[in-house]
């Protein structure tokens, strides 16, 4: 975990979700929401995550049991900035980036000619779709989406170990996916998942629509993620300048989080 980033003018906080706040797929775990509850009423707070706006508020927004005054400093980017919603009286979308169905089409193709050409074998069971479509973003989970619904805390340590071993699979396969779809943006996310959106749509771009809708200077942001590595899903988001801490999950982040509310 970096610890040297000196957090004192931070203004808002952003977060990845899965890995970062929760366990991959996981619900909000009590203590960290209390400690987001915390930092909700001192800073802003800014989500990107992978997961559909329907799993921000079912893994992250029911669990946070945050009054509606405080919501309204939180804002959410599901399927990694491809959409944004803001609380006022209610959740509202600020935009979308929905793909065509002509770009689907070609994801699908190209996931089959990837595999074939990296001699990839999916594994003989998998839990739910592998690959889903997610309106905005089409994301393939090489254990398949539902494995940590299904299976629980089983589910959690088989994408652990999944990752272990696989991770420069993971990233190979998508470097080629990136070859063969060059006019759309292919992130190796999560632990298991490779996510594909709308060019030029990723987390550096979820960056820059916080200062531009919410007029808060990057270099009063600081972004907290498990996947700042080359190749991460994470990684997008120091093409801005942005204060960027890499955390090893859930407990590292809320050690990062007392620190902004000591030094802030």
């Amino acid at each position: 975990m970096k610890s040297a980033t000196k957090l004192t003018s931070t203004k808002l906080v952003i977060f990845d979700l899965d890995g970062t706040l929760t366990e991959t797929k996981s619900n909000l775990a009590p203590d960290m929401a209390r400690t987001l509850r915390d930092l909700l009423a001192k800073k802003q707070v800014a989500v990107i995550g992978g997961g559909t706006y329907r799993q921000f508020r079912r893994q992250f927004v029911s669990r946070l049991n945050c009054p509606p005054a405080l919501l309204g400093h939180l804002f959410l980017f599901p399927t990694t900035a491809t959409a944004f919603y803001r609380y006022k009286k209610g959740w509202k979308n600020v935009y979308g980036h929905p793909l065509s169905k002509g770009k689907k089409r070609a994801i699908r193709a190209a996931v089959r000619e990837v595999f074939k050409m990296a001699d990839y074998i999916p594994p003989k069971k998998t839990y739910g779709k592998t690959l889903e479509d997610r309106g905005s973003q089409m994301s393939y989970s090489f254990l398949g989406q539902d494995v940590v619904a299904l299976l629980g805390a089983k589910g959690v340590r088989m994408k652990e170990e999944w990752t272990k071993k696989n991770t420069p699979l993971k990233l190979r396969i998508a470097r080629m996916l990136q070859k063969k779809l060059p006019d759309l943006e292919v992130h190796a996310a999560g632990f298991t998942t490779i996510d594909i959106t709308q060019k030029g749509i990723d987390k550096a771009y979820g960056v820059r629509q916080i200062e531009k809708v919410l007029k808060v200077p990057i270099k009063d942001m600081v972004f907290i993620g498990d996947a700042l590595y080359k190749g991460g899903n994470d990684a997008a988001a120091k093409k801005t300048g942005v204060k960027t801490i890499a955390v090893g999950g859930p407990k590292d982040t809320i050690k990062i989080i007392k620190r902004i509310l000591n030094e802030g």
